[in-house]
């Protein structure tokens, strides 16, 4: 059997054994068809059944999660872990609380995670988890409450040599305190290293917050000098207003990028004159309102219900920093026609199969997520390597390390597709050099 014979019986067998599950079947179809040409030159992965075994969880938990509002009603949601490979390290991933999460996405997840720890270079395998629990409209004792009842469960599958949560959409600071505290309690014991994205009071890592979105321009500028360009002067679209995305535009505008959309899962704004970020922090870190409130602070600036109509702005860069499957076919064609020269994936799989598909094909430089959204993750495993040695780095210390594992996962993801003769083509390279590390790991630790 040859190596495309083989993938194709390996993703029929996926879907089979989970179905009505399309984000977790996008994301194995997509990694295993570009794992082709490493298969074809390496028989010993498919002789070791090292594939069959890598689509496969390792684990996956699911439970409820029982809690009461403020009315004293008792609410129930449920929540999930899916410890998908631990063959380089502990399980790490995020945790999400989003009223889509399911047992699809959680894979889905879980599965990219494996490929992007590893590219880190840093010793941290693949996991992630969350509730449908949905934060929007609930006060901070409700979210609270909410948090020690999935911590109740979760604790006994987590700590710092096992699996390491932390934040993902929908958890930020604030969750990751009471899931923190929580566990605290429950175990008695100050086990620092056992959750990431915590306060600085009590563990936390500086950058933590900016590092996605910092990460994320940090490889596409390393992209664009590698064709002797540079963010400076550019005008830049960039979905979402969350962490990944306020943080992208902050950096982007550091070296000279002039930011014009940005969005909300209601609907976006344009500024064509440059988003102020001061105005955006201010409501989405401090009032925690729409962005629609934008256009009380800047008066010229225009607000269009609706998230889709983003791409319709004409770009050089686009960032794609919400959710997934964000950009479609059509919003692709736009892009293209619109001669945007690079998309970078700053959120977890934001562009369709097929929107990929036509960004390469017009020879768009593309970034692909499980490589360039890294940052966050590379972060947190600076986290937990400061919470070992009982110290914390400077602002400037963990930039700098940030700055050069972008730089290094481009590079490796870059070497990956020349070598297997997929040049530019960074969705092969960075899925190559993710697999290539997890999979000898794999290999010599037997049939485990």
């Amino acid at each position: 059997m040859n190596a495309e014979e083989y993938v194709k019986q390996v993703f029929e067998q996926v879907v089979k054994r989970n179905p009505n599950e399309p984000e977790f079947h996008q994301a194995v179809e997509e990694v295993l068809e570009s794992l082709i040409p490493v298969l074809d030159r390496h028989n010993e992965y498919i002789k070791e059944g090292i594939i069959e075994r890598l689509v496969e969880p390792e684990r996956i938990i699911m439970f409820r999660v029982p809690w009461l509002d403020d009315n004293g009603n008792i609410r129930v949601n449920r929540g999930f872990r899916v410890e998908f490979n631990s063959a380089i390290g502990p399980y790490k991933g995020g945790l999400r609380f989003h009223p889509t999460v399911n047992s699809s996405i959680v894979k889905f997840l879980g599965f990219e995670q494996i490929f992007k720890n590893s590219l880190t270079g840093l010793p941290i395998g693949g996991g992630k988890g969350g509730s449908d629990f949905d934060p929007k409209g609930k006060s901070d004792k409700e979210i609270m409450k909410f948090c020690q009842s999935f911590m109740t469960e979760l604790y006994r599958h987590v700590g710092q040599f096992t699996d390491v949560p932390a934040g993902d959409i929908g958890v930020s600071g604030r969750e990751i305190g009471y899931l923190f505290g929580q566990y605290k309690r429950i175990k008695n014991e100050f086990a620092a290293a056992v959750l990431t994205g915590k306060g600085l009071a009590y563990g936390g890592s500086l950058v933590r917050k900016e590092a996605t979105g910092f990460g994320l321009v940090y490889f596409v500028e390393r992209m664009l000098e590698d064709k002797n360009m540079s963010l400076k002067g550019k005008t830049v679209v960039v979905s979402g207003s969350g962490n990944v995305a306020i943080y992208a535009m902050e950096k982007a505008k550091e070296l000279g990028a002039k930011i014009v959309a940005c969005s909300d899962s209601n609907g976006y704004i344009y500024d064509s004159e440059g988003i102020d970020l001061k105005v955006v922090k201010q409501i989405k870190e401090v009032e925690r309102k729409r962005i629609s409130e934008y256009v009380k602070y800047r008066s010229w600036a225009k607000y269009y219900e609706g998230c889709k109509g983003i791409w319709t702005n004409k770009c050089d860069v686009a960032l794609p920093c919400a959710t997934q499957n964000e950009i479609d076919e059509e919003a692709a064609k736009i892009l293209v026609e619109n001669e945007v020269i690079l998309v970078g994936e700053g959120a977890n799989m934001p562009c369709s199969s097929k929107a990929v598909e036509i960004f390469i094909d017009n020879n768009i430089l593309f970034a692909p997520a499980k490589a360039a959204n890294a940052g966050g993750v590379a972060t947190s495993a600076l986290e937990m390597a400061q919470n070992s040695m009982r110290l914390s780095w400077s602002f400037e210390e963990v930039d700098r390390r940030l700055k050069e594992i972008m730089i290094n996962i481009y590079e490796n993801a870059s070497e990956a597709a020349k070598k297997y003769d997929c040049e530019d083509n960074l969705v092969v390279g960075a899925n190559i050099a993710g697999f290539i590390k997890v999979a000898n790991a794999m290999m010599e630790q037997g049939v485990v």
